[in-house]
């Protein structure tokens, strides 16, 4: 991971919390914006920025991020 590149400290934080995660909401997706953790998992892409949007509004960048142990690999 690049240090100091947009969304370095959500990933981090996603990174920290990644193996917890995974065995407690495996395929949900998390919120994030700086060190802070938007309340909950959500089910879907959609109610995860709904939620994201509801705490952190539309002016500050957050991540939305679904919950693996290992990322997906997708071939184009």
């Amino acid at each position: 991971m690049a240090q100091g590149g947009q969304f370095s400290a959500e990933l981090r934080v996603f990174e920290e919390n990644r193996q917890e995660w995974s065995l407690s909401h495996p395929g949900e997706f998390v919120v994030i914006q700086g060190q802070e953790i938007a309340d909950g998992f959500f089910g879907t892409y959609a109610e995860a920025l709904k939620a994201g949007l509801r705490k952190f509004g539309v002016n500050r960048q957050f991540l939305v991020k679904q919950v693996w142990i290992t990322e997906p690999v997708y071939l184009v």
